[in-house]
């Protein structure tokens, strides 16, 4: 079961290098991230969201293998290849993975003008190594989908940790 972690930050830049830190932690498979996405509030008010992954990308990649294979059978591969891209693009881009955009944008009208949110969907990781890895970039947890007990455990861990660091 996955859940989900919204912490916002003072700026962007202080949410891109937990976004980092947190990437580097997968590839040592310290944790398991479903989606991680990032929401900034720029300084006229408006809510900007960089994703992890493209599904668009993902879907003109698809699109374009797929439309190039039968444009192979018709004996035409470059339009079916520029046809099949064009379609998966279209589908990437109307398909929402992981994280409801509309949530992150909800939640992003909370932090005022310069912030960001990181919100992450985590599938599993190493607790406490986690915790320790990532305390002392600050942070306020803004929402989790965990018990309010275990909510409050992780605050409590948080603080701790950010007390030994500091």
């Amino acid at each position: 079961m996955a859940n989900l972690f919204a912490v916002a930050y003072d700026s962007v830049p202080a949410a891109e290098r937990v976004r980092d830190k947190l990437a580097e932690l997968q590839k040592e498979h310290l944790i398991e991230i479903a989606d991680m996405a990032l929401a900034e509030r720029t300084t006229d008010g408006k809510i900007k969201l960089h994703q992890s992954r493209s599904t668009v990308g993902i879907g003109a990649a698809g699109g374009a293998l797929w439309g190039g294979l039968i444009g192979l059978l018709l004996f035409m591969p470059l339009i079916g290849m520029a046809v099949g891209a064009a379609t998966g693009a279209a589908a990437g881009a109307m398909t929402d993975v992981g994280i409801d955009d509309k949530f992150m944008r909800e939640l992003g009208k909370e932090l005022h003008p310069g912030a960001a949110a990181l919100f992450v969907l985590i599938m599993g990781g190493t607790r406490d190594k986690v915790i320790e890895a990532v305390a002392p970039y600050g942070g306020r947890l803004i929402k989790t989908s965990l018990s309010n007990e275990a909510e409050h455990h992780l605050k409590e861990a948080l603080q701790a940790a950010r007390a030994g660091t500091g």
